[in-house]
This record gives structure tokens, C-alpha cells and sequence, in this order.
């Protein structure tokens, strides 16, 4: 008779004390450890029937991605169905709840916005591309009002879903909305990869390519089925790690659309080439921007890159606000920018 099929494992097993235990049956590995947004990794032990396992903490109540390393491999947690929307998947989410609701919990009883899922078309591009679009609570109540756009971007592997479904990007809005600390607006995700791996220079060619299928096909699309205010004041741009790249050199090579300028732990390569044409008009464009502002956390490997922008926009008396926090390259550390970013936007000239 065929063997009985081992019994499920639970993983990730959260304990009362904010400690979790991981385990991943793989009885022929010979190494297996785990990475996640918390820290350090760590290796897994084996039992005699093939499960590994480790228990790590306690940890703060946050959301996490996490990732197994088999022999190598990078895995998902497969006991774990909850996942890191990616455009290849290999990270598992984690929720440690907290005794006090965090900014990404919904308040109960709060009005809630809806996030709408676009396919559509780039003319720029000649192929089907997919967007996220969050319109606030008092969009379909208030159908004569109009509403200031925000453009916010993911970084480097993931997709149109990810601000939402690991950002929670919608559930902050929602949050600093009911809070009266935030103007409603609506907010606009995209794919931030606008070309593919194998296209050549796939890296380089990205930024141009995302930038045409932005200001050519997603604004207009935005602009005719959403009722914004389509004036520079009222657009803003903001994304992290590749997004920042992306929002810091489109909008600032953009004034005429983008007023509100931002990036989050921003992988800003080759800024004297990108921003060849704004650093000598610094001054001119002091005028035009009501903010532009980026943070990085001290333990990021590209901090370097971002002390590099501050240095050169200090250097050509480009009005900026940049802060460095604790945190590496994390969600964690970009949902609290989120937070911080937008009460800034929209509000009286300064």
C-alpha cells in the first residue's frame, strides 16, 4: 500500500509572546535557513523525520516578508498561503499583531476607500499593462468634488499589487484620512516594470519605458475616468527603492505636472546624468516645487546613494527635506515614510 502523506505542518506558528517557530519539511536537504524583514537570517534545525524547524523573537508587531533558503534556493513557506504579490514569488508574509492597532490595522467603524484593478492598454508601450487605483471613502458620496492624484510606486520584483496587499497602502490612507490628517485623494499604483528581463539593456531602458507609458497613457487614462484636479498643485509622485528612482528623476524632470516630489530608500544611480537639466536651474525650480523630500533608513545599502543626493542637491541650493531613520531596505520602514509623506501633501503653500 502507498505510504500515508505526512501530516501538515503549522507554519508559521505565532506563540503569546511574539515569538514564531517556522518549519519546512525537506528531508533531503542538506542546508535550509530563513530570511525575513525582521533582521538577521537564521539557519533551521532538522528532526529525524525531515522537518526543520527554528523559532525566532519575539518580534514587533509589524507585517513581514519572509523567504526560505533550501540548499540555495530562495522558497516560499508552503504550509503559508499568504504572499508577497511579485513578478516571480518567493516570499511569504508574516502578521504579528499588536496590543494597540498600528497605522496599516483599519479602524473599526471607519470609512473605508475602495481599490479599483485596471487592465488597459499602453499606446506607449504596444502592450497590456494592469494599475491599482484607491479612490477615498467620499468619492462615490461626494460626486461633484474633485480630488488631488497621488502616483506611488514599488521597487525592483514586485508588481501593481504590492503596495496594497503588503504596503496596505489603501488601509493608511484610510486611516490618516479618518484622522483629518490627510486631504482625500486618489491614488494611482502601477507596474513599475515596463519592460521585461530578457529585453536588451533591460535594466537601463526601464526608466525611459516607464516614464513614456506614465506621462503618455496612465495620466491621460486617469484624467478621463477619475475626477482629479489636473493641475501640477494638485499631482504629487512618490515610490520606493527602484520606484524612487523612478518618482524622483520623472518628476523633477517633470515640474510642469508634478509639484510634490518624493522618494523612499530611492535607488538614485547616476543623479548628475538623470538631473543633467534641473541642477543648473535649481533656482528656477525652487519656485515650482511645494516639496521634494526623501528618507532612506542608516542600515540601507543605498544609503550611500541617497547622502550622494542630498550632497548634490545641497550643493545647487535645491530646497529639499531629507531624513535618514533606522531600518534597512524593508516594508516595515516604508510604511511609516508612507505615513509621514502624506500629511505633507496638498496642503496651504508653504
Amino acid at each position: 500500500m502507498p505510504a500515508e502523506p505526512a501530516p501538515p505542518l503549522k507554519s508559521p506558528e505565532l506563540q503569546p509572546d511574539s515569538k514564531v517557530t517556522f518549519r519546512l519539511r525537506a528531508p533531503q536537504a542538506s542546508e535550509v535557513s530563513i530570511s525575513g524583514d525582521w533582521g538577521p537570517g537564521a539557519p533551521l534545525t532538522h528532526d529525524e523525520t525531515g522537518v526543520w524547524s527554528v523559532t525566532l523573537g519575539p518580534l514587533t508587531p509589524d507585517i513581514y516578508g519572509y523567504s526560505f533558503h533550501v540548499d540555495g534556493l530562495r522558497i516560499l513557506d508552503p504550509s503559508n498561503p499568504q504572499t508577497k504579490p511579485m513578478r516571480t514569488s518567493n516570499t511569504s508574509l508574516l502578521e504579528i499583531p499588536g496590543a494597540k492597532p498600528s497605522p496599516c490595522d483599519p479602524l473599526p467603524g471607519s470609512a473605508r476607500g475602495t481599490v479599483h484593478l485596471h487592465n488597459y492598454e499602453s499606446h506607449a508601450l504596444g502592450t497590456q499593462r494592469r494599475m491599482r487605483v484607491y479612490t477615498p471613502a467620499n468619492y462615490e458620496s461626494q460626486p461633484d468634488r474633485t480630488f488631488s492624484v497621488l502616483y506611488l510606486f514599488h521597487g525592483s520584483g514586485d508588481n501593481e499589487a504590492t503596495w496594497t496587499e503588503l504596503g496596505r497602502a489603501h488601509v493608511i490612507l484610510d486611516n490618516l484620512i479618518a484622522a483629518g490628517r490627510v486631504k482625500p485623494m486618489v491614488v494611482v499604483m502601477t507596474d513599475g516594470h515596463a519592460t521585461t528581463p530578457e529585453s536588451p539593456d533591460s535594466r537601463n531602458a526601464n526608466l525611459p519605458a516607464f516614464a513614456h507609458d506614465l506621462i503618455e497613457t496612465v495620466m491621460p487614462l486617469i484624467e478621463s475616468r477619475y475626477r482629479t484636479v489636473n493641475d501640477r498643485d494638485n499631482r504629487a509622485i512618490i515610490g520606493l527603492s527602484m520606484g524612487g528612482c523612478q518618482s524622483l528623476y520623472i518628476g523633477l524632470n517633470h515640474l510642469e505636472r508634478f509639484a510634490w516630489v518624493g522618494g523612499m530608500s530611492s535607488a538614485v544611480r547616476e543623479p548628475e546624468r538623470h538631473l543633467a537639466k534641473i541642477l543648473p536651474t535649481a533656482e528656477a525650480a525652487n519656485t515650482q516645487l511645494r516639496l521634494l523630500w526623501f528618507a532612506c533608513g542608516k542600515d540601507d545599502f543605498l544609503l550611500p546613494e541617497n547622502q550622494h543626493l542630498d550632497a548634490l542637491f545641497t550643493e545647487h541650493q535645491l530646497k529639499h527635506e531629507y531624513i535618514e531613520t533606522v531600518g534597512t531596505h524593508t516594508w516595515p520602514v516604508w510604511r511609516r515614510y508612507l505615513a509621514e509623506f502624506l500629511p505633507k501633501l496638498f496642503v496651504d503653500p508653504r
